[in-house]
């Protein structure tokens, strides 16, 4: 990079990492205001309120604004050199406007990388440790899944449990059925399935009743403490509340493609999420260009106004993006385009602010 380029991508960064500062601050305060009263309540040991809950809490809090911030960075600090005339000696010397962003698309290509290693591996460790804190000593994430609970857990195998007691790990009035085709070949029932704590997918049967259906004969049998690994963990017969902000990119992967085999309901929620932490780097890239072509013009109102426009803006993408989830959840838009839509009008608008901007 040329000096010229060293001082804007500073700028930048400097810029942003300082905002996103002294916002995370905040929210720190704010929140522990709100929630002291359950710290107190439950007895929440200090150190864990520190470590456990808001330090694990930091890089949710800097993803969570990121694309936002990276954008307000990139207006407030352009249109303080537009206020002081640099952009105007910048393109005076011969540079061209494609070059003067080059800096600002490192900038922001930086923090897109940042982001992208946040939300898809960073964040889903740290998430594992906050929400344990939180389900102890704040709200309870985990709900039981009501009765009747139904999940198929291969091509023609599935499994029935009337309830499933959460703490205990065990599971009442249960049946495990196998079929080819549309007959019944294999069918096992308890009164009681009990999770073994030794492997996620492993259970333990007792007392059982197994019936085997072949062509021409038909075998019952009985027993006690039948153990068996089945395509069935303990998380599919409860609810644990957005239990994907635990999840990196690949088991959030897997776990959608496990619920599409077993026909399970929310799968959209998890394909959401997916699309979303990969479409937040690249709002970033879109809204730094957005930035820079909008502050880059010396305008009446000087940084208030292009702080104004800008944010204006950014919250005019977050509330885009927050309608088409919705639809894609409840609706029948496709969770890719649910999440992509906004980065492609966006980056129309970018097109035209780049178009119509000083060269």
């Amino acid at each position: 990079m040329k000096k010229i380029d060293l001082y804007i991508y500073k700028k930048f960064i400097g810029t942003f990492f300082f905002a996103i500062s002294m916002l995370v601050v905040i929210v720190i305060i704010f929140d522990l205001s709100e929630n002291i009263d359950s710290f107190l309540k439950n007895n929440a040991p200090w150190q864990r309120v520190l470590v456990d809950y808001y330090i694990m809490s930091v890089p949710y809090y800097i993803n969570l604004f990121i694309h936002l911030f990276a954008f307000i960075a990139v207006v407030f600090f352009t249109s303080k050199m537009a206020s002081r005339t640099e952009i105007v000696a910048i393109l005076s010397s011969g540079i061209s406007f494609w070059r003067f962003l080059y800096p600002y698309f490192l900038a922001a290509l930086t923090i897109a990388i940042m982001s992208l290693y946040f939300g898809n591996f960073l964040i889903p460790k740290s998430n594992e440790i906050r929400r344990k804190f939180k389900d102890e000593y704040m709200e309870r994430l985990s709900e039981s899944a009501g009765r009747n609970v139904h999940v198929q857990i291969g091509k023609d195998e599935f499994v029935y449990v009337e309830t499933y007691n959460i703490f205990k790990q065990y599971g009442y009035k249960f049946s495990w059925e196998q079929y080819e085709g549309s007959e019944l070949k294999f069918k096992m029932v308890s009164d009681v399935l009990y999770h073994d704590t030794l492997a996620d997918n492993s259970w333990k049967i007792d007392p059982y009743a197994a019936r085997t259906i072949d062509a021409d004969t038909e075998t019952l049998v009985t027993g006690r403490d039948y153990r068996t690994l089945l395509n069935l963990y303990p998380k599919d017969l409860y609810k644990m509340k957005e239990d994907f902000e635990e999840m990196d990119f690949f088991e959030l992967r897997d776990q959608i493609q496990g619920m599409r085999e077993k026909g399970s309901e929310g799968v959209k929620e998890y394909e959401v999420e997916m699309h979303r932490r990969m479409a937040a780097p690249a709002a970033i890239l879109i809204l730094t260009l957005i930035g820079a072509a909008l502050s880059s013009r010396k305008v009446r109102g000087g940084i208030g106004m292009h702080l104004g426009i800008g944010i204006s803006i950014a919250f005019s993408y977050i509330l885009f993006m927050q309608i088409s989830k919705s639809y894609a959840i409840s609706g029948d838009l496709s969770p890719f385009m649910a999440v992509w839509i906004p980065n492609f009008i966006f980056a129309v608008l970018g097109v035209y602010l780049l178009a119509k901007a000083p060269k």
